[in-house]
């Protein structure tokens, strides 16, 4: 991938970025996400939902950054480098910590079974 593709996708990702942090929110607090499994809690001390940020959406650290713009540029195959320059404000173990995050909201959907019948 050339230079200038890698600059056209993050690019790219400011402006959804953008759009979504236009989205109208609710009033609220901020909260530290936080995932009951089993007899332990897991604690993604990195990531927030303000109902009056966002729309409530999970972010990374109250920056307005979505879980899902970090996950979504990790699909499209920007490094951990790429990202952190698209976005100076984001720390490699923000990264680390949208994606997994993400592995958990994955995890706790239930998914349909479909028959070959």
């Amino acid at each position: 991938m050339t230079r200038d593709e890698r600059d056209a996708r993050a690019a790219r990702h400011r402006r959804v970025h953008r759009v979504v942090a236009g989205v109208p929110a609710a009033a609220g607090a901020p909260r530290i996400m936080t995932k009951r499994l089993g007899a332990e809690n897991m604690d993604f001390t990195r990531i927030t939902a303000d109902p009056a940020r966002m729309g409530g959406m999970p972010c990374i650290r109250n920056l307005r950054i979505p879980v899902a713009t970090v996950v979504e540029m990790v699909a499209d195959g920007m490094t951990p480098q790429e990202i952190l320059k698209a976005y100076p404000d984001l720390e490699a173990a923000d990264i680390r910590e949208a994606l997994r995050f993400a592995a958990e909201a994955v995890r706790e959907r239930e998914l349909p079974l479909l028959s070959d019948s």
